[in-house]
């Protein structure tokens, strides 16, 4: 397992982690929550993803009580504050009083003294940046956080909080979590240019397209049963990749891969990591086999021939 700074923070984190959206406590029970995660420990991942809203609260437990059965100072334990997780005016967004009381309501849930990373889950237009901003440092200030990190920010948000935390000299944010993979690459055009400038790390997810980087989404053919496309809550989330000129292309694409003595999911994991400002990409793992698949990607470097053969497979199935 290879390890990479968390932005210009010392704090370092495997290239590989795992998180638990639509996975742990929801379609996952907990035994294959516990396999999955002592799977990823014992192969060197010390990053571990979730959030507050995963399963409205039952993630995080979830991944709590299997954490416990390892020294806490081992891991890198982040999990995520902002939408809703009642029914009052106030229990969503960044307000001060949301973000304490949920960093408090998080901390309960995973069963531990302080989180490593806590993210802003979207940006909050309602509450004042600066608000946001000397919630999460008081929170550090307490003990009860140890970086700040956003995800899904854009890139004059996150610019903004940069300027605006160093102009009241208040802790930065350290990293940014966005949507990143083969088939989605609007971070290139400038939240990367801008974290590499400013020192934030991108922990990505959806790494593998909600499953279609796998290859097991064929052109022409029905989702099998049993997997995200096919789930009527989980499937309008994946539909827009399920285009038949998308399909094909990544059937291609996994025969290239084999042909490299690769995995498709391996491929588009190292593809990922091909960028140095990339400090983890998180993926979701329901079986062990996944995990022990996709944690190889993290020693494969690719060569710019390989990197420029991806791009003309996916020509303009790729979005910028």
């Amino acid at each position: 397992m290879q390890y990479r700074r968390l932005g210009q923070a010392g704090i370092k984190v495997s290239t590989i982690s795992l998180g638990s959206w639509l996975t742990y406590s929801d379609s996952v029970a907990d035994n294959g929550a516990s396999q999955c995660i002592h799977a990823a420990y014992d192969a060197g991942v010390n990053f571990f993803d979730t959030a507050n809203v995963y399963n409205h609260g039952h993630a995080e437990e979830a991944v709590g009580r299997v954490l416990k059965d390892f020294p806490r100072e081992s891991y890198v334990l982040a999990t995520k504050v902002y939408f809703s997780m009642g029914d009052g005016p106030n229990d969503r967004g960044l307000s001060r009083k949301h973000i304490m009381e949920q960093c408090n309501a998080s901390l309960r849930r995973l069963g531990t003294d302080y989180i490593d990373l806590y993210q802003c889950h979207r940006y909050d237009t309602d509450t004042p940046l600066e608000e946001t901003l000397r919630a999460l440092d008081d929170l550090v200030t307490q003990g009860k956080i140890l970086y700040a990190g956003v995800s899904e920010w854009s890139a004059v948000q996150i610019d903004d909080a940069v300027a605006l935390a160093r102009e009241l000299n208040l802790d930065r944010i350290v990293s940014n979590q966005p949507r990143y993979n083969m088939l989605a690459r609007t971070i290139e055009r400038d939240i990367i240019p801008l974290s590499e400038r400013e020192g934030i790390g991108q922990v990505v997810f959806s790494p593998l397209a909600q499953g279609v980087l796998t290859g097991k989404y064929k052109p022409g053919q029905q989702p099998e049963k049993g997997t995200r496309a096919a789930n009527e809550r989980q499937g309008s989330i994946i539909q827009p990749l399920l285009q038949e000129k998308t399909l094909t292309a990544v059937q291609h694409l996994k025969e290239f891969a084999q042909e490299q003595g690769y995995t498709l999911s391996q491929l588009a994991l190292a593809w990922i990591l091909r960028k140095q400002n990339v400090s983890s990409a998180i993926i979701g793992a329901t079986s062990v086999q996944q995990i022990e698949e996709n944690i190889k990607a993290g020693d494969i470097t690719l060569t710019d021939d390989v990197i420029a053969h991806i791009d003309e497979i996916l020509g303009d199935t790729v979005s910028y």
